[in-house]
């Protein structure tokens, strides 16, 4: 699912759960993006929490990272952090998940 969503864009941990048919297993899509392989070409950083925010606190893959990553994709931040999810939430696959 992750793989899907387009450069450019982001999804929340929940929004990616709920996708995959568990609403409330927005932990554990945090859980299996941080057990990646190094050198994925899943696209990690596009997800972030239902707030608009990085959440990361891994050291391998920090914080500073994926906004960079972000930023590198020409998604913006505010002044607090957060990220415009009304302008760049992914909407999902075309057949509505699963």
């Amino acid at each position: 699912m992750v793989a899907q969503i387009p450069y450019g864009k982001v999804a929340t941990y929940g929004q990616i759960a709920l996708h995959l048919g568990y609403p409330r297993a927005a932990r554990t899509v945090g859980w299996a993006l941080h057990a990646l392989p190094e050198g994925t070409e899943i696209p990690w950083h596009r997800v972030i929490n239902s707030q608009g925010r990085v959440s990361t606190s891994c050291l391998a893959h920090s914080a500073d990272l994926q906004r960079a990553m972000l930023e590198e994709e020409g998604i913006l931040f505010n002044e607090r952090g957060f990220v415009d999810l009304a302008l760049y939430r992914w909407e999902g696959p075309a057949g509505g998940g699963r």
